[in-house]
């Protein structure tokens, strides 16, 4: 058995795990709104064609922040096509998905949507064919509150009071080939900048996220990101990271992605910090990792110009759950710095949730570490000095195999240990020394395992891949030492109360 030893104390602590911290993201694209979020005549569906069992799940998952409406579909999309009367809105070709674009559904559903769902809301401005001007018209119409033309368009198309978007992207991945109107960093600054500014005349309080690199993978990382900010730092609040993982053919490869994650989230913020002194600024600009997931990007699948066509709907495994569930750990480590992250995407598409048109739904493996990290939501994730054996990656060298975060809810009083276990044969004893919180008592051990790695969920079988009580019982001295057996290729959450 592989021994994990950690040092933690109550009164030393990484940062607060805010809602935002769990928030997630719905795009114009494939199936994530018509025939997901979205379907008129289901027998689910309310007054307005919101799925009341897809809300009802996204409640559960307690959503800070849903990010909307793209992606790469808002580099090509005009806001406006989406308000007033559905049957006057025009029906577009959207670009981005080869997909056709009904605009049936807009911001005033959205923010319906949103509010149904107990969520806020992060906009996002089309900075690829867009322009300023546009992007101020669209917080005057959801923010301001009245007496002003697009005000009052909104009051006429039925919602008098403002929408409140207090978070907005300025852009979506505008360092990528792949974008409709992709910039370099300068001409992205400068754009950026100038909308930033008009969009602030509107509603001085709103927080502003630029565009970092889309991902680690791409030839300008990170140097796209310093000039950015060089051309942003005192007009943005966030610098957005993007990072997909998916198994390409080394499972122990896999595993580690928690481990690039990390060092993805330290170089931005390092550049930050870089900058940061460069303008010799008193503020500090935050990371908003606003795509983040598990994505088998070689299984996309092609429909061209259809409505809703069957898009990037991957099936989660058990093993995806695990790595996931170490990538929700490298988040919560590092919320002194990432204070909002998006899961991309939230229904239908790389999602936990997934619906059958005119049917049911069925929770993804990647639903449940989700769900327990966001029950944890206001929690302080405490300072950890871990020693974990490491194991060698073909990709990242060695790494640690045991992946672990620690949270301690005060107002509850309850601490909650989440540990991914990468080693692929052996159990680990996960020792943490607890004492400065005073006696604690055992609460409660659910793991995900399994012999098939490959198990998935299904509307035949929803419940396949589960987390379960554990079957071992950790151990608890009378000094305050707690020891917890994580099974082999296991994802763990394990509670304590303080007494």
């Amino acid at each position: 058995m592989k021994q994990v030893k950690c040092v933690v104390d109550k009164d030393f602590y990484v940062g607060t795990a805010g809602t935002e911290l769990f928030s997630s993201f719905i795009e114009h694209l494939g199936r994530a709104v018509y025939n997901g979020i979205y379907e008129p005549g289901h027998p689910q569906a309310d007054s307005r064609g919101f799925r009341k069992d897809v809300i009802q799940c996204i409640k559960d998952m307690q959503i800070g922040l849903i990010r909307y409406p793209g992606g790469n579909f808002l580099s090509n999309y005009d806001w406006k096509d989406g308000i007033g009367p559905k049957d006057k809105r025009p029906v577009r070709l959207d670009l981005a998905w080869k997909s056709i674009e009904t605009n049936e559904f807009g911001i005033d559903e959205f923010a319906d949507w949103t509010k149904e769902c107990g969520a806020g809301i992060m906009g996002a401005v089309n900075l690829g064919t867009g322009n300023p001007k546009d992007a101020a018209e669209l917080v005057e119409y959801c923010n301001h509150p009245s007496g002003t033309y697009w005000s009052d368009m909104r009051i006429a198309n039925g919602h008098k009071d403002p929408h409140n978007i207090k978070v907005w992207c300025l852009g979506n991945e505008m360092d990528g080939p792949w974008q409709i109107g992709q910039m370099t960093s300068d001409d992205y600054g400068k754009k950026a900048r100038e909308t930033a500014k008009i969009m602030r005349l509107v509603d001085p309080s709103i927080k502003l996220v630029a565009c970092g690199s889309s991902t680690t993978r791409i030839p300008t990382y990170p140097e796209w990101d310093r000039t950015v900010l060089e051309h942003l730092y005192e007009y943005a609040d966030y610098l957005s990271l993007h990072r997909y993982y998916e198994n390409e053919g080394n499972d122990d490869d896999f595993l580690a992605s928690f481990y690039d994650m990390d060092s993805f989230i330290k170089t931005i913020a390092g550049t930050v910090g870089y900058v940061k002194a460069k303008t010799r600024s008193k503020k500090q600009v935050f990371l908003s990792f606003d795509e983040w997931n598990i994505w088998y990007m070689q299984n996309q699948t092609d429909h061209p110009w259809q409505k809703a066509p069957e898009l990037l709907e991957d099936n989660y495994s058990l093993l995806d759950s695990l790595v996931f569930g170490g990538l929700v750990c490298t988040l919560l480590n590092n919320c002194d710095m990432v204070k909002m992250a998006c899961l991309a995407q939230l229904v239908n598409v790389i999602a936990p949730v997934m619906t059958k048109p005119g049917g049911g739904i069925f929770k993804q493996t990647t639903y449940y570490p989700f769900v327990q990290a966001a029950g944890c939501a206001g929690g302080k994730v405490l300072k950890t000095f871990v020693n974990s054996p490491e194991k060698e990656t073909p990709m990242y060298g060695a790494v640690p195999g045991v992946q672990s975060s620690l949270i301690y809810q005060e107002e509850k009083g309850v601490i909650t240990l989440f540990a991914l276990n990468s080693f692929n044969n052996d159990s680990a004893e996960f020792s943490v020394d607890l004492r400065s919180f005073g006696e604690v008592e055992f609460l409660s051990h659910s793991e995900m395992s399994g012999t098939d790695l490959h198990a998935k969920n299904s509307f035949a079988e929803p419940e396949k891949v589960l987390p379960r009580e554990a079957m071992t019982m950790p151990v608890v001295d009378s000094a305050g030492k707690i020891s917890v057996v994580l099974p082999p290729l296991s994802w763990n959450t394990v509670k304590f109360r303080v007494k």
